[in-house]
């Protein structure tokens, strides 16, 4: 039940964005929160960065799920990431807080972003 969970929160999220075009919902985080604000400090840097970026995203605060535990199990069982921030785009499994920092470091996050309708292309450019 958690892994079918699991798989349909990124699949509702990434079909957004292939039936409608332009998805709120292009990228998800899985993380942890206290209500307030994450205490997991990877969680906190990779929702930063992404705000920085102008990215719309959504968070979904395991915690804050009544079978979070069993569904951050099953994402390990499927992806192999049991960590969180666990970090998908366009329905794609990215990784953690590191493998999201690196793809922005090495210039390749913003296109990611772009592609899945998460940050708005720029006036002028098209995509191949």
């Amino acid at each position: 039940m958690a892994m079918q969970k699991a798989k349909e929160i990124v699949s509702t999220n990434s079909t957004l964005l292939c039936t409608k075009g332009v998805s709120v919902f292009a990228f998800v985080i899985l993380s942890k929160s206290d209500g307030f604000k994450s205490y997991c400090p990877y969680c906190v840097s990779v929702k930063e960065l992404l705000q920085q970026l102008g990215a719309t995203f959504k968070a979904i605060e395991l915690d804050k799920e009544s079978d979070g535990a069993a569904v951050q199990s099953a994402l390990g069982e499927w992806t192999g990431q049991r960590t969180v921030p666990n970090v998908f785009i366009g329905g794609k499994h990215i990784g953690g807080c590191d493998a999201t920092t690196n793809l922005h470091k090495g210039g390749k996050l913003v296109p990611l972003l772009t592609e899945a309708g998460a940050i708005a292309a720029k006036a002028g450019t098209t995509s191949a």
